[in-house]
């Protein structure tokens, strides 16, 4: 198949791409505030109306876009939707205990690990070739995360740390997952990362296992009654602000190459501290960020030398 023309920057539907994405990154940058807000939900409790949120936004939006046709879309998405569900799990669980075990600047410098993370399991895994750039970019990156790890053993705040890694790892197999069929629908296997989360949720928290909240403190009697008001912050979080966000992001993704969407998207990384800052008067520590300032050079740099090569055709 043969690719269209790169959309010119004065294009009408570029700068509209532009924008969605920033503003998909600010809706994900509110998470870690929201999450403060909560008053007395243990982690598996957070999780599970989280994600009873994102899965039944997702299905609505497949409902929505396929005219009804949900059995038939979760049917062509394959296996590489139910290997991607299952990576989101850990991507969701991770991302909750992480941003309840230490500050929300180090948790989002470390999911930014991402992408690296990504071209590292490509490699490993399909073969795929990594940019003498990227190679650079990782150890540049390995650095940063080294620095914000050490200083979690240091504060008690590993834990946190290892949740944030593990999150970004599950979102490295996800991708991972979709490239198998580049031209997949994602929504399917976001919605089944939902389902398959919310279960075990819900089995922990009918095992009375309550969940990890502050720092590193057990919080939460088990059981999934919440009050009214951390139960809709929960579930708001996944049917708004993380599919709300996805959408938008899809939308946009669609006019604005790879290599800038790296760089947008890091307006969920940039933000994500200055909410809980501004509103809660949560600040990070020196190292977070100078491991942060070192990850994030890492990431700009090898997004601008990604925006000097062509990507290549989606599959047909």
């Amino acid at each position: 198949m043969t690719c269209a023309p790169a959309l010119p920057r004065e294009e009408p539907g570029y700068r509209r791409g532009l924008l969605l994405v920033l503003t998909a990154g600010v809706f994900w940058s509110t998470v870690g505030l929201f999450l403060r807000l909560i008053e007395s939900a243990g982690a598996w409790q957070i999780l599970f109306y989280r994600s009873l949120g994102i899965a039944v936004a997702m299905l609505l939006v497949i409902a929505l876009r396929n005219r009804g046709r949900i059995v038939a879309v979760f049917r062509e998405s394959g296996l590489p939707a139910v290997f991607g569900g299952l990576a989101l799990v850990a991507a969701f669980c991770g991302s909750i205990f992480s941003l309840l075990n230490t500050t929300v600047a180090n948790a989002v410098f470390l999911f930014a690990s991402a992408p690296f993370l990504t071209a590292l399991f490509s490699r490993l895994l399909l073969g795929e070739s990594v940019r003498p750039g990227t190679w650079l970019a990782i150890f540049v990156a390995a650095l940063g995360i080294g620095i914000m790890v050490a200083e979690g053993i240091a504060l008690g705040a590993l834990f946190g740390n290892l949740a944030a890694l593990v999150s970004a790892a599950g979102f490295a197999f996800f991708s991972i997952a979709l490239r198998r069929r580049r031209a997949a629908n994602m929504f399917p296997a976001v919605c089944l990362g939902g389902a398959f989360t919310m279960a075990i949720a819900a089995l922990m928290c009918l095992a009375g296992a309550g969940g990890l909240a502050g720092a590193g403190g057990l919080a939460g009697a088990g059981g999934l009654a919440v009050s009214l008001h951390d139960g809709a912050i929960s579930f708001g979080l996944g049917a708004v602000v993380i599919c709300g966000g996805m959408l938008l992001f899809t939308v946009g993704s669609k006019v604005v190459p790879a290599a800038e969407l790296t760089l947008l998207a890091m307006t969920e990384v940039l933000l994500a501290p200055v909410w809980v800052w501004f509103f809660l008067e949560e600040s990070a520590s020196f190292y977070t960020l100078l491991g942060g300032a070192i990850l994030l050079s890492a990431i700009v740099g090898n997004a601008l030398t990604g925006l000097r090569r062509k990507p290549p055709p989606l599959a047909t």
